[in-house]
Parts: structure tokens; sequence; C-alpha cells
């Protein structure tokens, strides 16, 4: 492998086809959650309904996370993403029928409000193996050497999905209206089952299988408790993502405050994803590896200061901007937190460590979504969106003081001993 060569998990086959699956899956899924939103909004006209979307799919989401990380450190990993996907579909075809004018003409505004939460519902538990089927799958296509390379891409393409999805989403409220837009994303699921096919089955690495479920998330939870630079990156990211989830109101900044349509919708909800996938592509010719401890901390203070000010703009334009400038500073830390959980986590803890990390991080989107629309409920739009920025400065603060570790982390030295070992 060339030093610092940008391209290095480029050229494993099977990672480049993992690529293609994550894309098609997150382009979908955050393609789906717009949707959604948008459809959610316009029955009701409620914040606090777009915070109830958030809070149907983080319930099963965190309920089930660490019992399904014990499952899928206990299964075959491609085996157990077709099941997940097979799910994803099924959600998605329900969506698509739910918002089917023939399919509801006699059905009432609740019955679909209701069905639709149903539906994000399930898609929780399904949500909550796949985050850790795709972390430990990741670390089976590419060589350990090449991780914080492979991590870089991962989360670019995560982000590119990201970017993708909403503004399709937005668009094509516009332009094929939501009904069909669910259509897209059951044929985008579909595309991803597909590709995964392409892979080939992959070993257990768990020299513990048939170990008993409550001592095995025992293992997991200690873990991650007595690994310092592992909860520090958590803890942060978490409090983060839970007070700094403006893009959950975004479609009343759309509708009511800007006033810029599904069109201006489109372009909010993927300016923060856009920002984010510059930075990754970028940290792949110039790593993020030394003093990764300290640029976690600024990233993430950094985004608390974009959140406060799109909170306080009623400038389309600078709204924009403050949502590109908050998925720069979001990726820097996502590039960061995900490498050192591939680089610090041993083969056979990955499924339960990555159930972990959903509990603390992804959930949260999800968690954020309705302290968002809670908070928006009871002090106002704008108000909230000011108050999760303050809250997220004040989480880096915080944070950096408790876990000194974190503060001085180096994954430079990481990757070194790491390409020793395979010397």
């Amino acid at each position: 492998m060339k030093k610092n060569d940008p391209y290095a998990a480029l050229r494993f086959r099977e990672f480049n086809i993992f690529l293609i699956v994550r894309f098609a899956l997150v382009f979908a899924w955050s393609m789906q959650f717009v949707v959604i939103e948008w459809e959610v909004y316009s029955i009701t006209k409620s914040a606090l309904s777009l915070g109830i979307i958030g809070l149907m799919e983080v319930i099963p989401a965190v309920s089930m996370a660490l019992f399904a990380g014990h499952i899928v450190d206990q299964k075959e990993k491609r085996g157990l993403l077709m099941l997940c996907i097979a799910g994803f579909s099924v959600i998605s075809f329900g969506l698509f029928l739910i918002t089917w004018p023939v399919f509801i003409k006699d059905l009432s505004k609740n019955t679909i409000l209701y069905s639709v939460y149903a539906l994000v519902f399930l898609g929780g538990i399904v949500r909550s193996f796949i985050g850790p089927t795709i972390f430990s799958l990741f670390s089976l296509v590419v060589p350990k050497k090449v991780f914080p390379n492979a991590a870089t891409w991962s989360s670019s393409v995560w982000q590119m999905g990201a970017v993708v999805g909403p503004a399709v989403g937005g668009f094509a409220i516009h332009l094929i209206g939501v009904h069909w837009s669910m259509c897209l994303i059951f044929a985008l699921s579909l595309l991803a089952l597909f590709f995964l096919f392409q892979i080939p089955k992959k070993p257990i690495l768990n020299p513990n299988l048939g170990e008993p479920v409550l001592k095995s998330l025992k293992e997991g939870i200690q873990f991650v408790r007595n690994t310092p630079v592992i909860l520090g990156a958590l803890t942060l990211d978490m409090f983060a993502v839970l007070f700094g989830g403006a893009v959950a109101l975004l479609p009343i900044f759309a509708q009511d405050i800007l006033k810029v349509g599904p069109q201006g919708f489109g372009v909010l909800r993927a300016a923060p994803a856009v920002g984010a996938l510059l930075i990754m592509f970028t940290s792949a010719y110039f790593p993020l590896n030394k003093n990764a401890g300290m640029k976690l901390l600024a990233a993430i203070f950094g985004f608390g200061i974009c959140i406060i000010v799109f909170g306080v703009s009623t400038i389309f334009w600078l709204s924009v901007v403050a949502l590109f400038l908050s998925g720069v500073t979001d990726g820097i830390s996502m590039i960061i937190r995900q490498t050192i959980l591939q680089l610090r986590t041993p083969d056979a803890m990955r499924g339960r460590v990555a159930s972990v990390n959903s509990m603390f991080v992804g959930s949260s989107n999800e968690l954020g979504a309705f302290e968002s629309g809670l908070t928006a409920k009871l002090m106002g739009t704008v108000t909230a969106v000011v108050f999760g920025g303050s809250m997220t400065i004040a989480t880096v603060v915080t944070t950096g003081a408790l876990f000194p570790k974190l503060r001085k982390l180096d994954l430079q030295k990481d990757l070194e001993a790491h390409e020793a070992e395979n010397e």
C-alpha cells in the first residue's frame, strides 16, 4: 500500500460493492424520512407531530440495540444484512400504499397518520440491526491496515446518500408527489439487496458462539465503559446530535419562516450533507488522524455555532450557508468517531460496540428530532434551535474537561501500530 494513498480502500472489489449497498440504503432511508416529514407536517401542521416521527423510531431502536448487537456478533453478517434490507423493503412498500390516493381514499387523516407512525416504529426495529451489521461487515471486506482510509470513504458514501436522498426527496415531492416518491424508495431498497448478493458469505470471528445473552451484553457495555476514548467520543456526539437536531424542524422553516416551498426544503435538507461530503473527500487526501481529539472537540463546537446562526437567520442563503458549515463540522466529527471505533474495537465485539454506538449516536438523531419538536412547541421554533446550539457548545466544554484522554487522542499512533502488525 502506498503511504497516504487516498484510494487505498477502493482497490478492494468487495469494499466497492459494500459502498454501493450502503449508498443505496442511506439514499433510500434519508429520502424516506424527508418525504415522511413533509407528509406528516402537511397533514397536521404541528411541530410536535414532526418530533413524534423521531420518537416512533428511537423507541424500538434503543430498546432493541443491545440485543441486536448480540445477534450480529453471533450470526453471519451478509445474510443478516439481507434480512434487514428485506424488512426495510416491506416497510417502504407499506408507506407506498398508505400514501396512494386510491388506497387511502376512505381512510381518515388520523388513520393515515397513525399508520405512518406504526411503519416508522417497525423501521426503528430494522434499523437497530442495520447499524451494527454494516459496522461489522465493514471490517470483513477491507484489511485492517486501510481502516482509516476505508472509514473516510464509507462515511463519504454515507454523506453522499444523505446529500442526494433529501435533495431528491424535496424535488420528487414537487415533481411526482409523495406517493411516487415512496415508490422510488422501494425500488432503491431492492437495488441494495441485488448488489449485496455480489458479496460472498463471511466467517463469524466470535470465539464465544452460543454465549448467554446477558453475559454477552454485559461484556459489550463494560468494554465501552472501560475505554475512555470511545466513551468520550460517543458521549460527545450523542449530546451534540441530541441538542443540534435543527434539521427536524426544516419543514417549518421552509414552509412558514423562509417560505421557500418544497424546492427550497430540498436545498436546506441537503446543505449539511453537501458540507460533510466535501470535507470527507478532502480528508481522503489530508487525513484527520493527528491530534484527532482536539479536532473532534473543535468540530462539534463549530457545529453548535452553525446551528445558532441557522436558528436566528431569516435569509435563505444565510440559512443554507449555516447548514452547509454545520455539515462540514459534523463530517469531521463523524470521520474521527468512526476511525476511533474501527481501530479500538476487537473483531469479536464489533456488533455489540456498534449497538452501543447506535444507542448513543444513531438513535439520538431521532431523539433529537423529538427534542426539537417538543422544545419548538414549548419555546417557539427559533428559540428551540438556538437553545439546541447553545447546549451543544456546553456539551463540548464539559466533555473536554471530563475526558482528558479524548483531548490528547492521536490516531496516527494507532494507525502506525496496525501497519507494523501487518509488515
